[in-house]
C-alpha cells in the first residue's frame, strides 16, 4: 500500500487567497461601519475620530468586486511591485560584473566574519530600524547579505534573517523611530521620543535574543545543508558555487562598483529623510546605480539590459504576491468591515479588567495590524480611539504607544499583508511558507517578551504620563 503523503503547507499564493476568500465571507456578516476622519492641519495627516463611530448596514462584497480585487491590489500595490522588479535587475547586473562575489569571498576570509557576522550585520541594521526606521531598505540589502551568508556556509535564512530581523528588532523598540514612535506619542500628545530610558533596555534585550535564535539555526545548518528549511529553494539550488580560492580578491574595477552601490543607497537615504523621496525615486537612483555598475564592469548597452529583464523575470513570483495581499485590505475597504472590526475590538478593552487591559490593548493592536500593516496609516487610525480607552482604563498614554509599537511591529515579520515582507521575500527567493517555519518560534518569544515588557510598564506607571 502506497503511505500516504505528509501535508504540507499550501502554496503562498493559495495562503494569500485563503484570506482574501475569508474577508470577503465576512462581509456577508460584519455589518459595515464607519469612523468620520477629520484632517489634522497641525500633524499634517488624516485622523479618526473617535467618537463618530456608526454603522451603515452590511455592505457585502459581490462575486466582481472580489475577482477585481486582484487586480486592484496590483494597481495600488504597483509601486512595490515594480520596486522589487527594478531590484531584481540592478541587483543582477551588479551580480554579473562579479564585482559582489569577488567582495564578499575577501570578507568572508576574514576570521572574525566567521563568528561574527550574525550579531555584527544584525546590530547595524537593528541601529538604523531604530534611529532611521530601516525598512522598506531591507528589499536592497537582502541580497548582499545572503551571498555573504553563502559564503560563510550558510543559507539564504541566515543572511535575511540577520539583516531583516536585525532592523525589525530596532524598528519595534523604536527609541528614535521617526515612523511609528515620535507620530504615536504626537497623536498622544506625549514628548517626542520620551521614554527613551525603558526603550532601550526593550532593544537590548530584544537584540540578544533574536542573535542568539538566528545564531543557533545557523549552527544546526552550518556544514550540514540538508538541515535547511530553503534546502530545495531556488534561493539555495541556483546559488551557484562559492569558492573562494577560485573567485579571487576584489579589484580596483570591483571597488568603484560597490562604491557606485553604496554611493547610490546613500543618495536614496538622503533623499527619503531630507527630501521626502520614496518608492519612485529610489526606484530611479537603482536604475542609475544599474547602469553605471554595468558600464564599469566591462558591459555593453545590449547585454545590461539582457541581465536587466533577466534579473527583474526571476523575481515575478515574489513581486506579485504583494498585489494578491493587498486584495485583503481591498476586499475589508470595499465591505466597510475595517473600521466595524477596529470599533468592535476597541470595545473589548475598555471591558477588561485595568491589570488585563494593556494585554488587551496590545493583542487588539497585534490583530488591527494584520488589516493596517502601515505604521503611519495604522498610527493615524488607530491611536485617536486607543488613547481616550487608555485614559478610560487607567493606563498611561506612554503604556498606550509601547502596546501600538509592538504590535504593530513584531507582526510585521510574519503577517502576509506587509508589503515589505513579501518584497524581501521576493528579492530573496524565499518561499513565504517556508519563512514562516522559521521565524513563527521567534514570533512567539517577542510577543511574549513583549507582554512581559508591558505589563511592567503598566506596573511602574510608564510616563511621564
Amino acid at each position: 500500500m502506497e503511505k500516504k503523503k505528509r501535508w504540507q503547507v499550501p502554496h503562498t499564493y493559495v495562503i494569500v487567497m485563503a484570506f482574501v476568500i475569508f474577508m470577503a465571507l465576512l462581509t456577508y456578516v460584519v455589518p459595515g461601519g464607519e469612523y468620520a476622519r477629520v484632517y489634522d492641519a497641525a500633524a499634517d495627516r488624516e485622523l479618526v475620530d473617535p467618537n463618530s463611530f456608526t454603522y451603515v448596514g452590511n455592505q457585502p462584497v459581490t462575486l466582481m468586486q472580489f475577482l477585481v480585487s486582484i487586480t486592484q491590489g496590483m494597481q495600488q500595490a504597483g509601486d512595490v511591485i515594480f520596486f522589487v522588479f527594478i531590484i531584481g535587475g540592478a541587483m543582477e547586473i551588479l551580480n554579473a560584473t562579479g564585482a559582489i562575489n569577488r567582495s564578499v569571498a575577501s570578507l568572508s576570509g576574514k576570521k572574525y566574519m566567521q563568528k561574527a557576522f550574525v550579531p555584527i550585520f544584525a546590530l547595524i541594521f537593528a541601529i538604523g530600524g531604530a534611529t532611521f526606521g530601516v525598512s522598506d531598505e531591507i528589499v536592497i540589502f537582502a541580497p548582499i547579505g545572503i551571498t555573504i551568508a553563502h559564503a560563510l556556509g550558510y543559507d539564504a535564512l541566515v543572511g535575511l534573517a540577520t539583516i531583516a530581523l536585525g532592523a525589525a528588532v530596532g524598528f519595534n523598540a523604536g527609541f528614535f523611530n521617526p515612523f511609528s514612535t515620535s507620530i504615536a506619542q504626537t497623536i498622544a500628545e506625549l514628548p517626542i521620543y520620551s521614554g527613551l530610558e525603558y526603550r532601550l533596555i526593550i532593544f537590548a534585550a530584544m537584540f540578544l535574543v533574536t542573535v542568539w535564535y538566528i545564531e543557533r539555526y545557523a549552527r544546526r545548518i552550518k556544514g550540514k545543508p540538508e538541515n535547511s528549511y530553503v534546502a530545495n529553494c531556488p534561493c539555495e539550488t541556483e546559488k551557484g558555487d562559492f569558492n573562494v580560492a577560485e573567485i579571487g580578491h576584489a579589484t580596483g574595477r570591483d571597488k568603484l562598483i560597490l562604491l557606485i552601490l553604496f554611493g547610490g543607497i546613500g543618495v536614496m537615504v538622503y533623499g527619503v529623510f531630507n527630501l521626502g523621496w520614496y518608492i519612485d525615486e529610489m526606484s530611479g537612483v537603482f536604475i542609475a546605480v544599474g547602469i553605471l555598475a554595468g558600464f564599469v564592469g566591462g558591459m555593453g548597452p545590449s547585454k545590461i539590459a539582457q541581465v536587466f529583464v533577466d534579473g527583474a523575470a526571476s523575481l515575478t513570483f515574489g513581486a506579485l504576491v504583494t498585489g494578491f495581499a493587498k486584495a485583503i485590505v481591498i476586499v475589508m475597504e470595499d465591505g466597510l468591515i475595517m473600521d466595524t472590526i477596529i470599533h468592535a475590538l476597541g470595545g473589548i478593552v475598555t471591558a477588561l479588567p485595568t491589570s488585563l487591559a494593556v494585554l488587551g490593548m496590545y493583542l487588539i493592536q497585534i490583530v488591527i495590524n494584520f488589516f493596517i500593516p502601515s505604521s503611519t496609516g495604522q498610527a493615524a487610525v488607530v491611536m485617536p480611539i486607543m488613547i481616550p480607552l487608555a485614559d478610560i482604563a487607567n493606563i498611561t498614554r506612554q503604556t498606550a504607544v509601547l502596546a501600538f509599537q509592538f504590535g504593530d511591529g513584531f507582526s510585521n515579520s510574519i503577517i502576509p499583508t506587509s508589503s515589505v515582507l513579501m518584497s524581501y521575500l521576493a528579492v530573496s527567493r524565499i518561499p513565504y511558507e517556508k519563512w514562516v517555519k522559521f521565524i513563527w518560534p521567534l514570533m512567539l518569544i517577542w510577543i511574549g517578551m513583549g507582554a512581559v515588557f508591558l505589563i511592567i510598564a503598566n506596573l511602574m506607571q510608564y510616563g511621564p504620563f
